[in-house]
């Protein structure tokens, strides 16, 4: 990429998260991190060596200090993050064992994210030695005005002729602002190169209709005619769109996921192999490890749109294996994974 950077705009928060797998009632600690959607996706692609560079808006305070020195001890540029506004958004998570499911509360109302409005980002100045613009449906849903910054953002991205791409991100306790996704999210997915997003997230903002992902183990066949013809719909529906990626999962329980994906472009279906992952770690941020995965095979192996989607659906497998928001592996390992034979034996 000529040493260009990708450029990913959405809310960081804090995480803050019980021990142990206690409940929130249980508890009297909490493990601090930070994280959110696109900034998972700013620190995997750092991770993978290219220039990354996440915009946001946080208040001038401490904890936001802690949070921007957190992304830059993994080399991701922070020069044109906003600092004004009250506060950091919060979210407390509950983890998820065998059967019990995640719990999530957001305190991110008021943030200084929220507050955000066009014009107060100057992104001329960014994307002027930029080749590649990443957004999510979250920002769009974060309030009326977040969603007027991405259109923004996208018209300027498009201007300096930089890749745009989106990940649905679908939250439905986000759209409050008297908006709903159906409304706001297609005008915005249709000036985008690629488009990343789950079988359910499509279904609900587009109405389309795709296979069910039924896996139970790593011999399971997808229904890939299924799934073409849902991406021909997309592509049929959002003409400038180059790249349809459908991400696949089922969930057995908590601990135990099976994943893969599709990626439709130039008329053509691609498949990945299916992943068993009967020990999951943390299951946050696995969807961000998957598009970070991607954007890095699209961006450094534009020609092999194969090994982009083994390259990302590896990077989403591995991810489940740490905890907290970020992907923590490198192009090798995550090429080794995406490559070879899934094993877990000792490396040395």
């Amino acid at each position: 990429m000529d040493n260009k950077k990708i450029v990913t705009f959405g809310e960081i928060m804090l995480r803050l998260t019980p021990p142990d797998n206690l409940r929130f009632n249980q508890t009297k600690l909490f493990r601090a991190s930070y994280g959110g959607s696109e900034a998972n996706v700013a620190v995997s692609l750092a991770n993978y060596g290219l220039r990354s560079e996440f915009v946001t808006c946080v208040p001038a305070n401490r904890i936001a200090d802690a949070c921007l020195d957190d992304l830059r001890s993994y080399g991701v540029e922070t020069s044109h993050v906003l600092r004004r506004g009250q506060r950091l958004g919060l979210y407390y998570m509950e983890e998820a064992a065998a059967m019990r499911s995640s719990q999530v509360v957001y305190d991110r109302a008021g943030s200084s994210f929220d507050a955000l409005q066009p014009g107060q980002i100057d992104w001329a100045s960014l994307f002027a030695d930029a080749a590649w613009f990443h957004w999510s449906g979250i920002s769009a849903a974060v309030s009326a005005s977040t969603a007027e910054v991405c259109a923004e953002a996208i018209a300027a991205a498009r201007r300096a002729g930089l890749v745009v791409s989106c990940d649905l991100n679908y939250r439905k306790n986000l759209w409050q602002y008297g908006k709903t996704v159906q409304e706001v999210l297609p005008p915005l997915m249709a000036q985008c190169d690629f488009l990343f997003g789950t079988d359910d997230e499509y279904e609900k903002i587009l109405g389309i209709r795709l296979p069910k992902f039924e896996a139970r183990d790593s011999a399971y066949q997808p229904d890939t005619k299924g799934y073409e013809a849902a991406s021909q719909q997309v592509a049929e529906r959002f003409p400038l769109c180059r790249g349809i990626v459908f991400g696949l999962r089922n969930v057995l329980s908590a601990n135990h996921h099976l994943i893969s994906g599709t990626l439709y472009t130039g008329g053509r279906l691609f498949t990945s192999r299916v992943y068993d992952i009967d020990c999951v770690v943390d299951c946050v941020g696995v969807g961000d490890a998957f598009v970070g995965g991607l954007i890095y095979g699209l961006a450094e192996h534009a020609g092999d749109m194969q090994f982009a989607l083994d390259f990302g659906t590896a990077a989403c497998a591995i991810k489940n294996t740490v905890p907290g928001d970020y992907s923590q592996f490198t192009v090798e390992e995550t090429a080794q994974l995406a490559r070879g034979p899934v094993n877990g034996r000792i490396a040395r």
